[in-house]
């Protein structure tokens, strides 16, 4: 089991610690929007476990159907997680708009918010570690997850302040319209979680300082070459796919060109992780004068 399957795993079960807690809170004091946290907190569960899942799949070796690889599975699993803050926001606003009709007093609140702070208090080391981990080892799906509990987070704090507000001002109906804040929160995060992901299915280019990077290395590296052209990258996962034709001099051997590819490939793979390079080799009428110069 690899270390981000590893990952993906414990954080269903600190899901699962972190539900508990806040349906013990929402048990002892009966308030919508503790109610509203814990029920997100169990999207956080079937999150961890789907990217579990997607990470299994993207960790399988390309095959005769798939000889690119899996790494798009990750991308999967971040759309899954999304559309699934997307529902629990939505059963939020549900139960919010029926507390604004009904509003129902809060009971036994200083140990209910205590136990729910406690719960988020967990709730951000771990989505501090998995954002940590993730973007060190370029794992969109333990990105995501980490967002998703991070975006936990904040939502508990919005929830004890409004249910602090409802202490002090003796005002009930603020419950459920905190409770219908934290859902609008929640939609927005998992909306823009969602668009991400598909981004990456729609195999968007790497980050503009990635590329200008790849462009810097061909540079530094291609001697002997005399430009590189229609430099173009996609990323899936843990993959950041490089493709670009090289122009050398007409007279240049196979054996010669090919000794640059190789050299351009390794700086490539060294410095770009999860680097796969794919190189098209021209002659020099085939220069455009308008792509990367060679040093």
């Amino acid at each position: 089991m690899s270390r981000t399957q590893k990952a993906a795993l414990a954080s269903a079960v600190v899901g699962l610690v972190v539900t508990g807690l806040k349906f013990l809170a929402y048990w002892l004091t009966g308030s919508l929007a503790l109610y509203s946290d814990a029920l997100e907190s169990i999207i956080n569960v079937v999150a961890a476990l789907s990217a579990f899942v997607a990470l299994r799949v993207a960790g399988l070796p390309a095959d005769d159907d798939h000889p690119y690889g899996h790494h798009k599975a990750e991308f999967f699993s971040a759309v899954i997680e999304g559309a699934l803050i997307i529902v629990a926001s939505l059963l939020i606003l549900r139960e919010a708009y029926h507390g604004i009709l009904a509003p129902k007093p809060v009971d036994a609140p200083a140990l209910g918010l205590a136990i729910n702070a406690g719960a988020t208090v967990i709730n951000a080391v771990w989505a501090w570690a998995l954002l940590r981990w993730g973007k060190a080892w370029r794992s969109p799906a333990l990105v995501a997850d980490g967002r998703h509990v991070l975006a936990d987070v904040f939502t508990s704090g919005g929830v004890l302040v409004g249910v602090g507000l409802v202490l002090a001002t003796g005002i009930p109906v603020l419950d459920p319209v905190v409770a219908g804040l934290v859902a609008l929160n929640i939609l927005w995060s998992g909306w823009k979680m969602v668009r991400e992901s598909v981004d990456g299915l729609m195999d968007r280019a790497a980050p503009g300082e990635m590329v200008g990077q790849i462009r810097a290395l061909i540079s530094l590296h291609g001697e002997g070459a005399l430009e590189a052209h229609d430099v173009r990258t996609r990323y899936a996962g843990q993959a950041t796919f490089i493709d670009f034709h090289l122009v050398v001099p007409g007279e240049m051997s196979v054996r010669e060109a090919h000794e640059i590819c190789d050299r351009l490939e390794d700086a490539l793979e060294t410095t770009i992780p999860g680097a796969v390079v794919v190189i098209h080799v021209e002659p020099s009428e085939h220069a455009k004068f308008r792509g990367v110069p060679v040093l």
